[in-house]
C-alpha cells in the first residue's frame, strides 16, 4: 500500500471513530434525560420504573387535595377512571390546578408506589387537556369530564 492511501485510510478511519463516538454519547446524554409518560395503571400494575425520573399524568379526583399546614407539601390523587396513584409535591401548584382536571407530574416513583413530584403542570384553560392525558383517557375507555365552572 502506498503511503497516500495509507495516510488518507488513517484520517477516514480516524473521522469514523470520532463521529461514533460523537453520537454515541448524544445517545447516552439523551437516554438520560427522557422522561416516559406513565399512566395510572401502569405505574399500579408495576410497569413504570422505580426511581427514575418518569411522568405521571391522569385527572386529580375530586377531594383528594391535602395541603399541609406548616409547609408547602400537597397530596393529591390521579387517575384514569380506572386505577388511581397519589402524588406528592413540595412547592406552589401551578394557578389553573384544581380537583377535577388534568394534570402531567414529573418526579420519580419511590418503592412505597408514590410519584414524588418536583414539577407539576396544569392545563392552559379549561377545554385543553395534555395529549398524553387524553390518550390515556381514551385507551382506558373513559372519556374526560365536561369542566367544573366555579363561581
Amino acid at each position: 500500500m502506498n503511503p497516500l492511501r495509507k495516510k488518507r485510510l488513517v484520517i477516514i478511519l480516524a473521522i469514523l471513530v470520532g463521529v461514533g463516538a460523537a453520537v454515541g454519547l448524544a445517545l447516552s446524554a439523551l437516554q438520560q434525560n427522557i422522561n416516559l409518560f406513565y399512566t395510572p395503571t401502569q405505574i399500579a400494575n408495576g410497569e413504570a420504573p422505580k426511581d427514575t425520573r418518569i411522568r405521571a399524568g391522569g385527572m386529580v379526583e375530586q377531594g383528594s387535595l391535602v395541603r399541609s399546614g406548616d409547609s408547602l407539601d400537597v397530596k393529591f390523587n390521579v387517575t384514569d377512571f380506572s386505577k388511581t396513584v397519589t402524588i406528592t409535591y413540595r412547592g406552589i401548584l401551578p394557578d389553573l390546578f384544581r380537583e377535577g382536571q388534568g394534570i402531567v407530574a414529573l418526579g420519580k416513583l419511590n418503592a412505597d408506589g408514590v410519584v414524588v413530584a418536583d414539577e407539576v403542570l396544569a392545563k392552559h384553560d379549561e377545554k385543553y387537556m395534555p395529549p398524553e392525558v387524553t390518550k390515556a383517557l381514551k385507551d382506558s375507555g373513559q372519556s374526560a369530564p365536561a369542566p367544573v365552572k366555579e363561581g
